[in-house]
């Protein structure tokens, strides 16, 4: 069965309207979750090669590209770290450094979940927080002062963990869907551009979250969510016993983080680095192994590690990673990751893409920083009502058609929607943490929305001045 990738000009291809419509009843079941939303991610696997818009091998490479290895690499490392409790003591030696006056304590929640997050999951992290975070509530509960200021301290705490785990997942590549979605839409656009490496990443994004990460802290306890610094926590000790109660690093522990230190070292080296007139040679290009691996042969190469180490005393017998704990990552979200691929693989072969971009050729005629700012503006607010991946999934091809066809530059549409997808803060439906602390019951829908809006604001300020 051929391509339907006929039509010309201004005219749609009958498979071009056949794969139009493929997406927009995707985009309506994601959104409403007529069906689970991977299994609305398994149409293309059976419509396209029934409607003739490509045949079934080529339509279920979308489902098993580099990206989705990445993410499947990426979550065998990240449950690894949090079956062995690593990122607790991680997030506990954080906390317990910064402070524990109550501005301080939030902001070392905030700082040790941006850093987790970069790591694991998002909702792994806000999830691993929250139980330490109570505990900290507990006990200002405790202290007898004044019940408004007191809930303001809660307040701060659990939306400053939401926030920070949030925008901690720009920061690398695996941090959060939306930023593999960018990448692999940006690799397929635009074969011929060099691929994006995780320093190049880094580089891009830390800023935006070391400067966000400060901003949020700031709206949270000392404008709109003013919290009392006087108020006397006392709450270093237990989190120094809780601490204590883990005992020393374990064995375990100890290999799982030599293996995460090798793994992240491994992604940034990959590639050349080049810092001013300094080019530091990346491993891959010293094996002369440039054209053949990438990001995702590292993860999956980390994970068969993880699979054959032991865990070391204590746990005869036993593997750092089994099987049992493996199969927890999350399936669903590598199919949706595939079904977004494949529908942007149906775009590009029937023509819909390059008739996209001819109705949307306005966009090339803004300035460049005005484009950022809508962009930004728009899919902040529209990730408030449906989840960032999956608006992503549904933006991210026709943004990248708009480029291709108009000549505008990727980075000031795709990257963008993808980092803007991060930056929803008004409403618990809007990303996982936002809706796990608003669970807790230590924050209302007016405060997060009070807050969320000045902070959805500022993003889009923030992300159109730096990107």
């Amino acid at each position: 069965m051929a391509h339907s990738n006929e039509g010309t000009g201004g005219d749609l291809s009958p498979g071009a309207i056949r794969v139009g419509a493929i997406a927009f009843l995707m985009a309506v079941w994601w959104v409403t979750e007529a069906i689970p939303i991977p299994a609305t991610s398994l149409l293309p696997l059976v419509l396209f090669p029934l409607l003739g818009i490509s045949p079934s091998k080529a339509t279920a490479v979308a489902y098993a590209s580099p990206f989705i290895i990445l993410l499947m690499g990426g979550f065998f490392v990240a449950l690894t770290l949090e079956r062995w409790n690593l990122h607790k003591r991680i997030a506990l030696n954080l906390i317990i450094r910064i402070g524990t006056r109550p501005d301080r304590l939030i902001l070392g929640f905030m700082v040790a979940g941006a850093l987790l997050s970069m790591w694991i999951s998002n909702t792994a992290t806000t999830l691993m927080m929250l139980p330490i975070a109570v505990a900290v509530l507990q006990r200002v509960d405790e202290t007898g002062a004044d019940p408004d200021k007191v809930r303001k301290i809660g307040v701060g705490l659990m939306l400053g963990i939401a926030y920070a785990c949030n925008v901690g997942g720009i920061g690398t590549p695996i941090g959060t869907p939306p930023n593999l979605i960018f990448i692999g839409q940006f690799e397929t656009a635009f074969p011929d551009r060099p691929p994006i490496g995780f320093i190049d990443w880094m580089i891009m994004t830390l800023p935006i979250v070391v400067i966000m990460i400060a901003i949020i802290w700031f709206v949270l306890t000392r404008w709109i969510n003013r919290v009392d610094r006087d108020i006397s926590i006392g709450d270093e000790s237990s989190l120094k016993n809780e601490l204590n109660d883990m005992g020393g690093l374990s064995s375990a522990e100890r290999r799982v983080a030599v293996v995460f230190v090798f793994t992240a070292l491994a992604w940034i080296f990959r590639r050349p680095i080049e810092i001013g007139n300094m080019a530091i040679p990346g491993w891959s290009n010293l094996l002369e192994l440039q054209k053949v691996v990438d990001d995702g042969t590292v993860a999956i190469a980390a994970a068969i590690v993880l699979f054959l180490l032991p865990a070391g005393k204590g746990n005869k017998g036993v593997r750092l990673l089994d099987w049992e704990t493996a199969v927890r990552i999350p399936w669903g979200l590598l199919l949706l990751f595939g079904g977004g691929l494949a529908l942007a693989d149906g775009f590009k072969v029937t023509g819909f893409s390059e008739w996209v971009g001819q109705e949307l050729a306005g966009l090339a005629t803004l300035s460049p920083w005005v484009l950022i700012g809508v962009v930004c503006l728009a899919v902040t607010f529209l990730t408030e009502i449906t989840s960032n991946t999956a608006t992503t999934t549904i933006l991210m091809p026709v943004f990248a058609a708009v480029c291709v066809k108009q000549g505008v530059d990727p980075y000031h549409l795709m990257l963008p929607a993808a980092l803007s997808a991060s930056c929803a803060f008004m409403l618990p439906v809007a990303t996982a943490p936002n809706a796990i602390v608003f669970g807790s019951g230590r924050v209302k829908m007016a405060d997060m929305v009070r807050c969320g809006i000045v902070i959805n604001l500022i993003g889009v300020v923030v992300i159109t001045l730096l990107i």
